[in-house]
């Protein structure tokens, strides 16, 4: 019987905007070519919190749907918090990133507190940064993604970004900064989805999840089907990624 892997997608109605949802997507195809049981439960306001969690997937959205959900992230921001802290993998997108930080204050002046599992704050600009994004992170290689934000992010001292911009904006356009990573928990602007292109993101999300859970990750419920199409998946990433690299932000 395969192992089953619980995954949370965290506010799909609000914050999912840019193709979000390919990230989830993305996450429960591998878990089931590498022969594990993904289970997704979406969590929007008011949701009962799953018994069992092994990952988080938090989409973008825009000013208004951060509003619309602030209430409650705030009724679950001490579990969210414990749960970056306790090394739970997680991945937080865009406007999510922004809300797990310290505030986000909007271009009209409306400050949102955020829950502060990252030290960084975000101040609203008057200027989108859009296009296309590439990266480079010591555990993750180049990262390939797109940016569609108008916030700019700025880390505390000692915070670790997920990588530094060779192509693109990231954080703020001024200290080459994209994304943090806090523990397990990783938070970005790229969108695109991020994970179809992004596979060692994608695997290092899984892997954590199962060991956290089962102690190994252990391939041997894998088919010979299953790591083919793996395989073809990865061959189809690539391709993807040569395509997001050529095109001009």
């Amino acid at each position: 019987m395969s192992k089953r892997i619980d995954i949370v997608s965290l506010y799909p109605k609000d914050m999912n905007i840019y193709g979000d949802t390919g990230n989830v997507l993305t996450i429960t195809r591998r878990l089931g070519l590498y022969g594990y049981e993904p289970c997704v439960h979406f969590v929007n306001q008011g949701d009962a919190w799953p018994e069992q969690v092994d990952m988080i997937l938090g989409g973008g959205g825009q000013d208004t749907g951060q509003k619309k959900i602030i209430d409650d992230l705030f009724e679950r921001a001490d579990l969210l918090r414990g749960l970056v802290e306790d090394g739970m993998p997680m991945l937080m997108i865009c406007g999510l990133y922004q809300l797990f930080g310290e505030y986000f204050e909007t271009v009209d002046g409306t400050r949102l507190d955020g829950i502060g599992a990252i030290g960084a704050y975000t101040v609203g600009g008057d200027v989108r940064r859009i296009g296309n994004l590439v990266e480079h992170s010591e555990d993750f290689d180049d990262i390939i993604g797109y940016e569609n934000h108008s916030g700019q992010t700025f880390l505390r001292e000692g915070v670790e970004p997920l990588g530094k911009v060779g192509e693109g904006l990231g954080n703020n356009g001024e200290d080459g900064t994209e994304g943090a990573r806090v523990h397990n928990m990783i938070g970005t602007y790229m969108h695109g989805s991020l994970l179809p292109k992004n596979p060692a993101i994608s695997d290092f999300l899984i892997r954590t999840a199962v060991e956290r859970r089962y102690g190994s990750f252990d391939l041997s419920a894998q088919t010979d089907e299953q790591r083919a199409e793996l395989s073809q998946l990865d061959e189809y990433c690539a391709k993807a990624r040569e395509v997001a690299v050529s095109r001009p932000r």
